[in-house]
């Protein structure tokens, strides 16, 4: 068993887990343990054995020198960050080697960039998002906690993407363009408007298709 320093605990046996083990270990984590509330009927994810609950986790929490959300539900995903901060666990955020973020563009903790992902400069990227495999965040784009910007997708400069906003896979947003939260943008969908919050927008050009509230 390695030193504490080389070990990372995943919260989320998921397929995104699965990434972000691999990234991890591409990185130099030495040794990943998963933890998930479906924790004895999940017991493994591939070869990597599930050892427990968010609660075993944070029993064990001084084992780790990091630790890191894969869940994909962006509001889940939020609340057990919230609740790891409130318990000073350190957050860590992984970038893929292949992917390309500029020296100038900032990442909260938490936050997972995936391979032949671009974050281009002073783009701000809150806690626990996700930019997902090939996805690009252009120039002076803010997105708040728990965006989820999916593979393919591109996002253009100066774009603001409010909380728990979901960027479904190749589509696409304008520049200088407003997205609110909780948001799904469907796939393919191209946005050329603002977008007010708990809507879904789909289709070229997007348009709302339903209310979530």
């Amino acid at each position: 068993m390695s030193s504490p320093a080389r070990r990372l605990a995943i919260l989320g046996a998921s397929g995104h887990g699965k990434v972000l083990a691999d990234i991890a270990l591409l990185n130099g984590w030495e040794e990943v343990w998963f933890y998930d509330d479906a924790y004895p009927a999940c017991s493994v994810v591939e070869h990597w054995p599930v050892v427990g609950t968010s609660e075993t986790l944070l029993a064990h929490v001084d084992c780790f020198a990091g630790v890191i959300v894969a869940i994909g539900d962006n509001r889940v995903r939020n609340d057990h960050l919230a609740s790891l901060h409130e318990h000073g666990v350190n957050l860590v955020t992984l970038i893929h080697s292949r992917a390309i973020v500029s020296p100038f563009a900032t990442l909260a903790p938490g936050c997972v960039v995936c391979a032949g992902a671009v974050l281009n400069p002073f783009a701000f990227v809150g806690p626990g998002c996700i930019i997902n495999t090939a996805a690009t965040v252009d120039h002076d784009c803010r997105l708040f906690n728990c965006v989820h910007v999916s593979p393919g997708a591109n996002i253009s400069g100066e774009v603001t993407i409010g909380r728990f906003t979901w960027v479904g896979v190749g589509a696409s947003v304008r520049q200088r363009i407003s997205v609110g939260e909780n948001v799904i943008i469907g796939a393919g969908a191209a946005v050329i408007s603002d977008v007010p919050d708990d809507v879904t927008v789909v289709g070229v050009p997007a348009r709302p298709v339903h209310s979530s509230t």
